[in-house]
C-alpha cells in the first residue's frame, strides 16, 4: 500500500513538472538567458555590432557613475518615478472613491475614468504631443485666454518633465482606478452602516474602515506603478527625445540610446543591470514595510 502510494506520488510530481516545462522554456528563453546576456555584457568592451572584445570587469559601472549624463538620467528618473506614482496613486483612489458612490449616471464616468486603458502608447503620446504644441494646442489656447505667457512645454528644460510626469499619469490612471475601485466596492457596507451610527466623520471612515481594507490593493498598485514608471520609454521617444539638454533622458531611454544610437552595448547593458538593481530594491522596500504594517495591525 505503502509503495503503491509513493509510486502515485512519484506521477503527481513528474506530471507537475512536465506541465511547468513549457513556462520554464519561455521563461528561460525570453527573461533568463536576457537577463545573465545583459550581465555578461556589461563585463565587456564591446564593437560596434555588440560582439564582446574585452573582459573589463566593472569598469562600466564605474565609468557611468562618474558621467555627468548618467547621473542627470539617474536622478531625473527618481523625480519622475516618485510623482507620476504618487500622482497616479492619489488620482486614481479618490476617483475611485468618487465611482464607487450610489447614484444615478455614475456608470459613465466610470467608463470615462477607465477609457485611458483602451489607448496604446503611441497613440496617446500623439494626443499629448498635440496638446502641448505651443501654436495650435489646447495648453496654448488656455494660456491665451488666460493672458498669461505662453509656454514651449517640450521645449522648456523646467517644464519638459512636468509634461512627460502628467502624460504618464494620464496613461496610467485608468489601470490603478480600475483596480481600486473594485477594492472599494468589495468593501462590506456593514461597516459604514456602524460607522454611520457611531456618528463617524467621513475622515474616520477613511482612515479606519476604507484605507485599511484597501491597503493590499494599495499596495499591488503602487508596486505595478513604479516598475511601470521605471520603464517608461514611449512618451519620452515620441514627445521630447530625451530633451531639451537631458532633462528628460530617463534610464531607459538613455539605455536605447546608448545600445542602438550609440552603439555602446556595454554601457547599456551596465546601465541596465542598474536598473534592474533599483526596481528590485524598491520592491524589496515596499514588501518590508508592507510587513512591517502587517504585523503592527495584528500586534493590535
Amino acid at each position: 500500500m505503502k509503495k503503491t502510494s509513493n509510486l502515485k506520488f512519484r506521477n503527481q510530481s513528474a506530471l507537475g513538472w512536465l506541465l511547468l516545462l513549457p513556462s520554464f522554456i519561455i521563461l528561460g528563453i525570453f527573461v533568463f538567458y536576457p537577463m545573465l546576456k545583459t550581465f555578461f555584457l556589461s563585463t565587456q568592451l564591446t564593437d560596434l555590432m555588440g560582439n564582446p572584445i574585452k573582459f573589463i570587469g566593472f569598469k562600466n559601472f564605474s565609468n557611468l557613475f562618474t558621467s555627468d549624463s548618467f547621473m542627470t538620467s539617474f536622478t531625473i528618473t527618481l523625480i519622475f518615478v516618485f510623482f507620476s506614482t504618487l500622482l497616479t496613486l492619489v488620482l486614481a483612489y479618490l476617483m475611485a472613491m468618487s465611482a464607487s458612490q450610489k447614484m444615478t449616471g455614475i456608470a459613465v464616468f466610470r467608463t470615462m475614468f477607465s477609457s485611458t486603458m483602451g489607448v496604446s502608447v503611441t497613440v496617446a503620446s500623439i494626443l499629448w504631443l498635440f496638446m502641448f504644441n505651443p501654436q495650435i494646442g489646447m495648453f496654448s489656447k488656455i494660456l491665451t485666454f488666460l493672458h498669461l505667457p505662453q509656454i514651449n512645454f517640450l521645449s522648456d528644460p523646467t517644464w519638459s518633465l512636468v509634461a512627460i510626469i502628467g502624460t504618464t499619469v494620464w496613461m496610467n490612471l485608468g489601470f490603478a482606478f480600475l483596480i481600486l475601485l473594485g477594492a472599494i466596492q468589495a468593501i462590506p457596507q456593514d461597516l459604514y452602516q456602524v460607522a454611520d451610527l457611531d456618528g463617524a466623520s467621513w475622515l474616520m471612515r477613511l482612515r479606519k474602515i476604507t484605507l485599511p481594507a484597501t491597503s493590499p490593493t494599495i499596495f499591488f498598485v503602487t508596486v505595478v506603478t513604479l516598475i511601470n514608471a521605471f520603464q517608461t520609454f514611449g512618451q519620452v521617444d515620441i514627445l521630447t527625445s530625451g530633451g531639451p539638454d537631458y532633462h528628460t533622458n530617463l534610464l531607459v531611454y538613455a539605455i536605447y540610446q546608448d545600445a542602438f544610437v550609440n552603439h555602446s552595448v556595454g554601457r547599456a547593458s551596465a546601465q541596465s543591470v542598474i536598473l534592474t538593481i533599483i526596481i528590485m530594491l524598491f520592491t524589496m522596500i515596499q514588501f518590508y514595510v508592507k510587513n512591517r504594517k502587517g504585523a503592527n495591525y495584528a500586534n493590535e
